[in-house]
């Protein structure tokens, strides 16, 4: 393989954005940081520094980085070759902030860099969203921005969506946890037509939203009826941080993927009212939070190639 270490830092993702279900994510200014060296003596082995490292299982049959490294190298013909793998982490775990996608991502790239790069970065997001099952975390944690998929003809057609620069995304981070498969659990087999129509209506206009930064749009369209009426009751405190994020000049709250972090849009001059209401809401129900002001990430994973040790 030409290189001989490679580091990858992936960022994190918001998705849905309320009607946006399982189609649109967008990337965020919090990072992953995934270095693989390759070993000329020794099995591959994996550390993990960084808050909540002590849980990321380093068991390396069953880590999803080197899971998606493996998938890689078998997808090109390659033997997985002998890596130490180092995870620096900064993307909280099962909060709803992809983090899996973080690591998909990371291995794959990784994996296509350390072997000369045999495919493309198409490839390598049909690869991810194979493994994912949907791409709405896995296509802006690789490219970055705010990005709508749907399948066409030939398979994923990828559609930027312009983000206006007056719109600020903050998330509400508790500590507890909400894993993607309890929210998945919640959701009804079938949905009335009204609610369909509901929810083509809305992200129409989120997309315009988004788009324009109008207060007015980006108010109506942050409403969903596929998901979040579901999901809502599995985060305590939702209703309440909902209503302090608005009040403080917050567009509207969402939930950030599965959860249970909560996402509120917000502009420029009200960004730190709202971080200091979202807080306050759920330190008032006793439930520690972390609220931050966040960015859009434009680039997706960044690459930094080494030589090694």
């Amino acid at each position: 393989m030409p290189n001989s270490s490679v580091t990858v830092t992936v960022p994190a993702t918001t998705a849905n954005l309320g009607a946006g279900f399982d189609c649109i994510g967008a990337a965020l200014s919090i990072y992953n940081e995934f270095k693989f060296t390759l070993l000329s003596e020794g099995k591959t082995h994996i550390t993990a520094t960084g808050k909540e490292a002590e849980r990321v299982n380093t068991n390396i049959q069953d880590n999803l980085l080197y899971q998606s490294f493996v998938k890689l190298c078998d997808r090109i013909g390659k033997t997985p070759p002998s890596v130490k793998m180092e995870i620096g982490l900064g993307v909280p775990l099962a909060r709803g902030l992809g983090s899996s996608a973080t690591a998909i991502v990371g291995g794959l790239v990784a994996a296509n860099v350390l072997a000369g790069e045999p495919l493309s970065q198409s490839e390598v997001m049909d690869l991810a969203i194979e493994i994912e099952g949907h791409p709405d975390n896995v296509v802006p944690a690789l490219i970055g921005g705010c990005r709508l998929a749907a399948t066409g003809a030939s398979g994923w057609e990828i559609c930027d969506i312009p983000w206006h620069e007056s719109i600020i995304p903050v998330v509400a981070i508790p500590e507890f946890e909400l894993s993607t498969a309890e929210a998945r659990q919640v959701l009804p087999t079938e949905i009335s037509r009204a609610d369909a129509i509901f929810n083509i209506s809305h992200l129409g206009l989120l997309l315009r939203g988004l788009e324009t930064g109008k207060q007015n749009w980006l108010q109506a369209s942050l409403q969903d009826k596929l998901h979040q009426p579901y999901r809502k009751s599995l985060i305590q405190g939702y209703d309440k941080v909902s209503a302090a994020a608005i009040s403080a000049g917050a567009f509207g709250m969402v939930i950030s993927g599965a959860g249970p972090t909560l996402l509120a849009l917000t502009d420029t001059t009200h960004a730190i009212d709202v971080v200091v209401a979202m807080a306050s809401a759920w330190q008032e129900l006793a439930i520690k939070a972390e609220v931050r002001s966040l960015a859009i990430e434009t680039q997706g994973a960044k690459v930094i190639k080494g030589s090694g040790e």
